[in-house]
């Protein structure tokens, strides 16, 4: 203590800790959602890793001894048969980590409505679906924290994949109503909205100097990787975040703070 304080200082270092606590991972088997499985598993929790494809969901569980699940993410009834599977395979859901969404690239006044609901589907039902179910075995079992991968083109324009940018700001609004809503019952709701992250997937879809052009517009010189995503999120659903509720974290690199007009 000092002369003027004599509160208590927590252990900081503990407060990131996951020990005995059961976490579950949607869209688990690579790029942030295996990195954020490895950042769980590696704080202590226990991980129920989940994908649509079965082999990846049981790849990444093998790495982390976790509990692999396959399952279609957009599809009520898979949804609510999973979150029961991970509520009697780990005791408890603490966590939920949902990183899934994929954007089309198509000017707006091309968009069809199967684009539309294509996308909708790929990046904001899923969430809604385990946002319920996860919610709801939280909130009867005393609270946790659920975290959800936006993206900037939820917070600025969206130029050439406008409903995915539609989609994500309506994650970011759903979050907030889930965190005024179940707050009360001890669940947390935030976001992560990552700039570009050269992902396996985007690294194969992205020429190079796409990557580029995007580590040169960076005010710290380089892409995002997936772990500076996974880092976030762990930060998020960790107690050193037990005051964070209903916020959307951008981690770009400092692209959107930059002053937007030529200067010379």
């Amino acid at each position: 203590m000092t002369s003027t304080d004599d509160s208590p200082v927590p252990d900081y270092g503990s407060l990131l800790r996951l020990d005995g606590k059961g976490a579950v991972v949607v869209g688990a088997g690579q790029g942030i959602g295996r990195q954020t499985t490895h950042a769980l598993a590696q704080a202590g929790a226990r991980v129920f890793c989940i994908d649509n494809q079965e082999a990846l969901a049981k790849e990444i569980a093998d790495e982390v001894g976790g509990i692999p699940w396959s399952c279609d993410a957009r599809e009520r009834g898979e949804v609510e048969e999973a979150v029961a599977a991970a509520r009697r395979e780990l005791g408890r859901i603490d966590v939920l980590v949902d990183i899934v969404g994929m954007a089309k690239y198509i000017d707006l006044l091309e968009t069809s409505d199967e684009d539309w609901d294509w996308t909708f589907g790929m990046v904001l039902r899923h969430a809604f679906l385990f946002a319920q179910y996860a919610g709801k075995a939280m909130s009867e079992d005393g609270g946790g924290a659920m975290c959800f991968v936006a993206s900037v083109s939820g917070i600025s324009s969206a130029p050439r994949h406008a409903a995915y940018g539609v989609a994500k700001a309506g994650l970011m609004s759903m979050a907030r109503s889930m965190a005024v809503e179940l707050g009360p019952a001890g669940v947390r709701t935030n976001c992560v909205a990552p700039g570009m992250v050269w992902t396996p997937r985007i690294s194969v879809l992205v020429p190079e100097s796409v990557k580029v052009k995007n580590e040169q517009n960076t005010p710290i010189g380089r892409v995002a990787i997936p772990a500076d995503i996974a880092s976030a999120a762990l930060f998020l659903v960790s107690e050193l975040a037990s005051y964070v509720n209903g916020q959307t974290l951008t981690v770009d690199g400092g692209v959107g703070v930059k002053f937007p007009y030529p200067m010379a």
